[in-house]
């Protein structure tokens, strides 16, 4: 064990740890999800970013010496690589505006940078976390600074995942592109369509979420890095916000930009809003995908049977031979937590006072718990379902040539009334559409066969009838 001191007193330490008496605190202080800040990777890695940057940036302006910077960059650099990750370990939620997320960096930096110094951890005079790695900053940029970072990094998988799966449906519009299906609107027969057409609106429906997630990732590249406190850039040197981001722009490898008005941006979380808003539109629109196809796939004898999911595992404990669209329904579920992360992102965006929202860590923790799972089930959609998806190809015409929906086609042939009368009959009789359209003389069987073409179904290629007997009985009836 080691000794460390804080306003509160002297505690012991385990020898081992690179985290100090700060963070000890925290632990004990906030036991409240078991989830460490650990598990966020980015998180980790995008404090060791900014660190790195304010290390950097103070070297070059004489207040940090070299060999102390130095050592602080080497540290910053081996965390960055994924070393010491384990000893991030203070609750996601957590009270304080993110000051134990801040202090833990601190800590770990320090005792790493000691030891590349040739010192013990713990020997705080020679390299102190606070006075050295926390140099020119406050937690109030620090935290909401790396928050961003690491937002962006996590961004740029969901978007490749989002593309990933829109690439997959892709291949589905592709594959299905001849196959003739019956539309529904409020769980209705109503016109025509090929499943490669249902299959290539997902497609679309993904790319255009994955736009908007690039202009709301947009937002949160202006930073308030160099504001400390409160934004007025107290203990920090005049010229240290320009260089800082300078610096972070290079160790992140991302677009930063100092915002113009620091006092605003330490206390405004508008663009986290922003963002958690898109997200939760990108969930309701995966969840609403993921409802279509659990239908599409309903049966396989009693429900619609349109298309197979590709069955991954038992679905039943109790009734052999079932299988469960799981995958799917996993999905759904991602979207039901992803909209009542936006709930409680919302609420802690609300709730900032003056001056600093304390409640970032709830919105940190939020926006990564959803886009993490928004980027794992977009991929699992993709591999474990989308690609294996068959299509019931003759369930599908025979459903197309028994609806009562193809006498929608025929309405400008036959006109309205004529048109729902053959419909009404077809339901009460069970006979077909064409069937009834050529007994009561309304179109010849040609005409009705070149109507109702899948390719002039699909595409509303209004076609001529070249018969006068036919417009004048059309005009009659």
């Amino acid at each position: 064990m080691r000794i460390e001191h804080d306003l509160l007193g002297d505690r012991e330490i385990p020898a081992a740890a690179y985290w100090g008496v700060h963070t000890l605190r925290a632990v004990e202080n906030f036991p409240i999800t078991a989830i460490p800040i650990s598990t966020y990777p980015d998180l980790v890695v995008a404090l060791a970013c900014v660190k790195q940057a304010a290390a950097l940036a103070n070297r070059d302006l004489g207040l940090l010496d070299a060999d102390k910077a130095d050592a602080i960059v080497a540290a910053c650099i081996e965390i960055r690589d994924g070393a010491l990750h384990e000893q991030f370990v203070v609750d996601v939620i957590q009270g304080g505006a993110g000051t134990s997320t801040n202090m833990n960096a601190n800590e770990v930096i320090a005792n790493r940078a000691l030891e590349t110094l040739g010192h013990r951890r713990g020997d705080y005079h020679l390299l102190h976390p606070l006075d050295h790695v926390n140099m020119g900053q406050s937690t109030n940029d620090v935290y909401p600074t790396a928050v961003k970072v690491a937002v962006q990094f996590a961004l740029r998988r969901l978007q490749d995942s989002m593309r990933t799966l829109a690439t997959a449906f892709n291949g589905k519009a592709v594959e299905f592109a001849d196959v003739v299906k019956m539309g529904r609107t409020q769980l209705q027969d109503a016109v025509p369509m090929t499943l490669g057409q249902e299959f290539g609106t997902y497609e679309v429906m993904l790319g255009e979420d994955a736009d908007r997630l690039l202009e709301a990732g947009a937002l949160i590249e202006e930073i308030n890095l160099g504001g400390t406190a409160i934004g007025t850039g107290l203990n920090a040197h005049p010229r240290y916000a320009e260089l800082v981001c300078r610096h972070l722009n290079t160790t992140a490898e991302i677009p930063v930009s100092t915002a113009a008005n620091l006092v605003e941006a330490t206390q405004d979380v508008g663009s986290f809003v922003q963002l958690s808003g898109v997200l939760k539109r990108t969930a309701v629109k995966l969840s609403k995908i993921c409802n279509d196809l659990r239908l599409l796939s309903s049966g396989p004898r009693a429900g619609l049977s349109e298309i197979n999911l590709p069955p991954v595992q038992a679905g039943s404990s109790i009734m052999p031979g079932k299988v469960n669209p799981v995958i799917p329904e996993v999905v759904n579920q991602v979207a039901f937590e992803v909209i009542g992360n936006d709930v409680s992102i919302t609420l802690a965006a609300e709730a900032g006072q003056l001056q600093l929202n304390a409640f970032e860590p709830i919105i940190a923790h939020s926006l990564f718990q959803s886009i993490t799972h928004l980027t794992h089930a977009c991929d699992t959609l993709a591999t474990r379902c989308v690609v294996g998806i068959t299509a019931n190809i003759e369930h599908l015409r025979h459903t197309v040539e028994h609806s009562i929906g193809v006498v929608t086609a025929l309405n400008p042939y036959i006109g309205y009334a004529a048109a729902t009368s053959v419909a009404a009959d077809a339901m009460a009789t069970g006979r077909s559409i064409p069937a009834l359209v050529l007994e009561r003389g309304l179109l010849t069987e040609a005409e009705i066969a070149e109507i109702l073409k899948p390719e002039n179904l699909i595409r509303s290629v209004e076609l001529q009838i070249k018969s006068s007997q036919t417009r004048r009985s059309v005009l009659v009836s």
